[in-house]
């Protein structure tokens, strides 16, 4: 398992929900948190790591053995209040950060994997997080939630990875959109 970069096209898939946890995918959550923790995040989707399920792993201190090591199965963000503009970075899109508008307080739901299900109004860094993540699951990249301005700045980063996931391709380092799909069907038959 390893953290895609963008413009793989699992970044852009609208994961499923899932309807089982079972110990494969408590590893891969577990396995997750180290990706994490190496690459010096706080938060991590499902389909960061080519997973087509909707759930996301997270930690605001970003340090293994230190904070809250959480995951948020099948969440959903039912009422968000006032805004606030912050910068944002990606795993997928390591190196390249911009300022994102999103709502300052979220209430949210989302299932634990032991099943339990929990509403959590939240705000600051934990309500971007969420918002950021669950945008993730949508398919949807914080590139994508900036002003113009702000991307046109960032805009020949983001094409150095365009480039890199084309040579990559090219090359046969990378798997064919055919692989891609044939593994989603894979996982999503045995969690969605």
């Amino acid at each position: 398992m390893q953290i895609i970069h963008y413009p793989h096209p699992t970044l852009h898939y609208k994961s499923k929900p899932v309807k089982r946890v079972d110990a494969e995918l408590r590893g891969m959550m577990a396995e997750m948190f180290d990706l994490m923790y190496a690459a010096r995040g706080i938060g991590l989707a499902a389909n960061q790591v080519g997973l087509p399920l909707r759930f996301f792993i997270m930690n605001l201190a970003g340090a293994k053995g230190e904070g809250e090591e959480l995951v948020f199965i099948n969440p959903t963000i039912s009422r968000t209040t006032g805004t606030d503009e912050a910068e944002e970075g990606c795993l997928s899109l390591p190196g390249v950060y911009g300022p994102v508008l999103r709502p300052a307080e979220v209430l949210f739901s989302a299932y634990m994997p032991n099943g339990e299900k929990f509403e959590q109004k939240v705000n600051g860094m934990f309500a971007r997080c969420v918002q950021h993540e669950t945008d993730h699951l949508d398919g949807i990249m914080f590139i994508e939630r900036m002003d113009e301005d702000s991307l046109y700045e960032i805009q020949p980063e983001v094409d150095q990875f365009e480039l890199t996931f084309e040579r990559l391709r090219s090359e046969g380092k990378l798997p064919t959109d055919e692989e891609i799909a044939a593994f989603q069907k894979d996982m999503e038959a045995k969690y969605a």
